[in-house]
C-alpha cells in the first residue's frame, strides 16, 4: 500500500488591511501579482512558468548555435540561465513566451514562435530536493520548456549580463550543464534532444 507523501510549505498570508494606508497599491497591471500576493499564491499552489531555448538554425532547420544568458546570483555567484519567467492571468502562453525573450534577449532578437507553440519539455520544480529531478527551493512550479529560433541580434536586459552563443555540443558539455541552477542542465539536454542534438 502507497502512502500518502505530502509536502508542507510555509505559506504566507494575506494581509488585512485596517486603514487606507495599509492598502496595496493600485496595480495598474491586473495580471502581476504583488510581492504579498505571489507569496500567498507560491504557498498554496503551483505556478505556471515558459522556458525557452534561444537557439540560432540553419537552411534545414539544424540547430547550429544555442543561447545561454549569464548571470549574477545575490551571493555573486555566476551562473547559466534559459530565458523564462511567469504566466501572467489571462495572458496565452504563446504571449507569455514572446514577452519573456523580449525582456530577456532585447526587441530585435525576432524569436519565431509558432502560433499554436508545443513544449519540448514539461518539468515540474519542487521546492525540496529528491520529489523530482527540478528544484526551485521557492515553490512548486510547472514549466513548459520551448526550443525557440531567434533570427535577430540579441542584446540581453533585466538582469543577465551577457547572451553567450554556443554550439550545440558546447551546451550540452557536462561544465556547461553543471552551471544551470535546479536541474536546468537536464532540461537543457532533453529540450535540445527534442531537435536532434
Amino acid at each position: 500500500m502507497r502512502q500518502n507523501n505530502t509536502m508542507a510549505i510555509d505559506t504566507a498570508e494575506l494581509p488585512e488591511p485596517t486603514d487606507p494606508e495599509d492598502m496595496p497599491p493600485v496595480n495598474t497591471n491586473p495580471g502581476w501579482l504583488s510581492e504579498d500576493e505571489l507569496a500567498f499564491v507560491r504557498g498554496r499552489m503551483p505556478v505556471l512558468y515558459v522556458e525557452a531555448v534561444p537557439v540560432r538554425v540553419d537552411g534545414q532547420g539544424q540547430v547550429n548555435e544555442v543561447g545561454l544568458l549569464l548571470r549574477s546570483t545575490p551571493e555573486g555567484v555566476m551562473t547559466r540561465a534559459l530565458v523564462a519567467g511567469r504566466v501572467r492571468f489571462g495572458e496565452t502562453v504563446r504571449d507569455a513566451l514572446f514577452r519573456h525573450l523580449e525582456n530577456d534577449l532585447g526587441p530585435m532578437a525576432f524569436p519565431l514562435i509558432p502560433a499554436s507553440p508545443v513544449p519540448a519539455q514539461v518539468a515540474e520544480f519542487f521546492p525540496l530536493p529528491g520529489i523530482s529531478a527540478y528544484v526551485d527551493e521557492r515553490q512548486h512550479a510547472v514549466s513548459l520548456v520551448f526550443v525557440v529560433p531567434v533570427t535577430g541580434s540579441c542584446s540581453p536586459r533585466q538582469d543577465a549580463l551577457e547572451m553567450t552563443w554556443m554550439s550545440p555540443e558546447e551546451a550540452l558539455a557536462p561544465d556547461t550543464l553543471d552551471e544551470l541552477a535546479g536541474g536546468r542542465g537536464r532540461l537543457l539536454r532533453q529540450a535540445l534532444a527534442s531537435v536532434g542534438c
